[in-house]
């Protein structure tokens, strides 16, 4: 029997008994799901096994008669079958598996079933090779160097071995790809979002930027206060200034009035007070100001009704540099300027200050069947949303655009566009086109310039996701629909952006709130749902979706103010449960 034309990619491992084929994949499996494989394996036994214990009502169903137990708790299921009379082959154990939850079905034992196999030897065991004989074997993990043309990889290296099965996986993929069927792994978001991460580089080149046009660049440099802020110790509100150790004067005698940019010249005595506005300073000695509502001036004499509010020491004073000392670090390098950022700076006196550039993006949406907006309607096309959505998510950020329309499917076209955005462009980003099925031409210009990545992420919505270099400049290719393009653009791309922009270690805000309504999941999947959110009446945080969360109803993303992430552990989220929300209002 030949499986090699399975959906899935197999491998065995087949060694000799005492080898360490269990050891091996029991090291191997970790290092796989880490990287977003999701793994069954397929164990055979020489000898008779029982799963069950003697005892459990599943023990004594199946002794009762039952030729098929299946017992099912929170956490797993299991399905044993008696086969007492045929032993069932690997293509049959293999139909049980579910394969829509599986990338890569890994194999212990079956050594006479033809498959591609790992062949595992030990100088130890002085076992003789199998390979010379097993057409099968693609390659041989070994701690010696026989002689042979396939692949030798070091047993005692599981990185050396894992290597080899994710090339042996992308091989598969490569043969069999289909638009639902790209890459090597499904990958979780967050080994998605780290991969991409891990590819960028921080900026180095730096430039000093007036303050006029500073918002939503990245501090190269830390800001440092060259002043006290405030200047001076000044007055809170307006009143009436008095030295603290003069409270129970009783009445003061106003020698002077203050107003905000000027000063008054003397140290004050005791029984004396002045008049004083806010942000004012106070004179030497002075140390506590009382309000004007609790004064009485009659003729330059004063006095303080103490019924409307108790009179403390160093009241309605702040003092110089309360809200930064002079040398104090007031932002740190990797800060991005906002408006209170910027008055910040501007409040030191300061009218430039050195940054990152801001990164610029090439972007352009592909297929025949996107048009325009502005032009007539076509037959059998859609308007082009996505470009015009990503230019808003980027101007938030800053970005300068490089807007290249949209590219027509040829493979001409593409080459063309993608040579003048890599020229161009800090990064490129497109939308569509992702899958191979939609256009194989898009992904061979891809692989001929550059490094491309094409990857299914364990995400809804937004599952295909290309990414990787184009000489050295980043490259994303997006998915189609506008809800997907828009969802997968906040959990990548805007990362990568901010890394490449100078912020770091930047994450979302997330938050808890109670779910108004049942959200559904799929277990194994991270699921992003488009919600609102608001306080209710107890102070409490609750969500409910905006609806129907189709990834091409736009409209459920324009009502939202939140994502709700339902992480893979969940299967669904009830009514009453906590579930997390991410905020858009400051990022769409």
């Amino acid at each position: 029997m030949n499986l090699s034309n399975c959906s899935l990619p197999i491998i065995g491992f087949s060694a000799y008994s005492g080898t360490g084929k269990t050891t091996l994949i029991e090291a191997l499996l970790p290092r796989l799901v880490d990287t977003g494989v999701r793994v069954a394996v397929i164990k055979h036994a020489h000898h008779d096994f029982d799963v069950d214990k003697p005892g459990k009502d599943s023990y004594r169903l199946r002794k009762a008669g039952a030729s098929q137990m299946l017992i099912s708790s929170r956490y797993r299921n299991a399905l044993m079958t008696e086969t007492p009379d045929d032993e069932a082959t690997l293509k049959q154990l293999i139909q049980k598996i579910d394969q829509d939850q599986v990338d890569l079905i890994l194999v212990e034992g079956f050594k006479n079933e033809s498959f591609p196999k790992i062949e595992l030897n030990r100088t130890e065991t002085n076992k003789p090779f199998r390979f010379p004989a097993d057409d099968n074997i693609v390659a041989v993990a070994c701690d010696s160097l026989p002689e042979t043309s396939l692949p030798i990889l070091d047993i005692n290296n599981i990185d050396n071995v894992l290597a080899f099965v994710l090339k042996q996986i992308e091989s598969h993929q490569a043969q069999t790809a289909t638009c639902d069927s790209l890459s090597p792994t499904m990958l979780s978001v967050d080994r998605g979002r780290e991969k991409i991460l891990a590819s960028l580089e921080f900026p180095t080149q730096t430039h000093v930027v007036d303050l006029d046009a500073l918002t939503n660049h990245v501090l190269a440099s830390p800001v440092i206060a060259p002043v006290n802020v405030p200047s001076s110790t000044n007055s809170a509100m307006d009143g009436y200034a008095i030295r603290s150790d003069d409270l129970d004067a009783g009445t003061y005698t106003k020698i002077a009035e203050v107003f905000a940019g000027q000063g008054y010249k003397y140290p004050l005595q005791k029984g004396q007070c002045v008049r004083i506005m806010t942000g004012a300073p106070v004179p030497e000695n002075a140390d506590t100001v009382i309000m004007r509502e609790q004064a009485c001036d009659v003729e330059g004499l004063v006095t303080f009704d103490t019924s409307k509010g108790k009179i403390r020491a160093g009241q309605n004073v702040r003092q110089a540099g309360e809200d930064l000392r002079k040398g104090s670090q007031v932002f740190p390098a990797g800060t991005r300027v906002s408006a209170p950022v910027l008055g910040m700076i501007a409040s030191l006196g300061l009218n430039k200050a050195e940054v990152y550039p801001n990164v610029t993006v090439a972007l352009f949406s592909t297929g025949d069947e996107v048009q325009a907006p502005g032009t007539p309607p076509k037959q059998n096309c859609i308007y082009d949303t996505n470009r015009f959505s990503l230019k808003g998510l980027l101007q938030k950020l800053g970005c300068e655009i490089i807007d290249l329309g949209i590219i027509e499917d040829s493979k001409t076209a593409l080459a063309d566009a993608l040579k003048q955005a890599m020229a161009s462009a800090d990064v490129i980003i497109s939308s569509g086109g992702v899958s191979v099925g939609d256009a194989d031409y898009i992904k061979s210009v891809l692989t001929e310039l550059g490094d491309i990545n094409f990857w299914r992420v364990n995400m809804r919505p937004g599952r295909p996701l290309a990414f990787g270099k184009l000489g050295d400049t980043p490259f994303f290719g997006l998915p189609g629909n506008p809800v997907a393009v828009m969802v997968t653009y906040l959990q990548f791309v805007e990362p990568a952006i901010r890394k490449l922009q100078g912020e770091e270690n930047w994450q979302p805000q997330r938050i808890v709130a109670i779910t108004q309504e049942k959200i559904r999941s799929r277990m194994g999947r991270t699921e992003y749902t488009r919600g609102s959110y608001n306080i209710n009446a107890n102070g409490q945080l609750e969500v409910r979706s905006t609806g129907s969360q189709g990834s091409g109803i736009l409209r459920s993303m324009h009502e939202a103010n939140c994502l709700i992430e339902v992480s893979p552990e969940v299967e669904c989220a009830e009514i009453g449960d906590r579930v997390t929300i991410i905020p858009l209002a400051s990022r769409v």
